[in-house]
């Protein structure tokens, strides 16, 4: 019996390296991105495992940005490569995080306020992508990460995978974005009876729904205005 599993014992859809390439960078956790610093784990240990004792015994991906080398070292699998690498990938972010901080956050009044975000994202897409916009509680943009890509359906788009980084961020609202390839953005029945779904789910967990706006290279619909939330 193994004493403990790696990264090739998860489903491929949950392997970090494989969820990037489906889904890109932003829809990774805190100890996905960290797991794929690291590249590999050490003998007896997964590096998923590494990292996620790395985000427990320092609380946030923050916290492990604000540790020393010495403290990194520490966990059990960080030797001083290990520790340096996360110093200079954290190091990188911190300072995008502060270019990005110069410009004020997006304030979200519209639904063009919302196409104007997400815009560059699905131009030119040919398969669906599902967005989920997270706000504040002044309606200011906190993320926007994807969700899915492929034909929208309840097995796809699970509201555990919609909310959880509208729970992590503290968002006090959300908006749902997805593209139509077709160039109409007219609201199929799936599309409404999924964003019900959502809807009540965010009731459920506190989180508000505000809109589910559908996008395509020239135009856009939202389904609030439709009264088909």
């Amino acid at each position: 019996m193994k004493d403990s599993f790696t990264v090739r014992d998860l489903p491929p859809s949950e392997r970090p390296r494989e969820r990037l390439l489906k889904l890109g960078s932003e829809a990774l956790s805190a100890q996905e991105i960290l797991a794929l610093i690291l590249g590999r784990g050490s003998r007896g240990e997964s590096v998923v495992v590494t990292s996620q004792k790395l985000v427990s015994r320092f609380g946030s991906l923050k916290g492990v940005a604000n540790a020393s080398v010495e403290e990194l070292r520490e966990i059990n699998g960080i030797g001083l490569a290990k520790a340096t690498q996360i110093k200079a990938a954290l190091e990188l972010s911190k300072r995008l995080e502060a270019d990005a901080d110069e410009k004020a956050r997006a304030l979200i009044k519209s639904p063009e306020g919302v196409v104007g975000v997400v815009r560059s994202k699905l131009k030119g897409k040919k398969k669906e992508h599902f967005l989920v916009l997270c706000l504040d509680t002044r309606n200011r943009l906190i993320s926007c990460r994807p969700v899915s890509i492929g034909s929208l359906d309840t097995s796809v788009v699970h509201p555990r995978e919609v909310f959880k980084e509208a729970v992590s961020s503290s968002a006090a609202s959300v908006i749902f974005v997805h593209n139509h390839p077709s160039g109409d953005p007219e609201p199929s029945e799936e599309d409404v009876e999924l964003t019900r779904r959502l809807v009540k789910a965010g009731e459920i967990i506190g989180i508000e729904v505000l809109d589910h706006i559908i996008v395509c290279d020239t135009s856009f619909l939202s389904l609030k205005a439709r009264n088909l939330l």
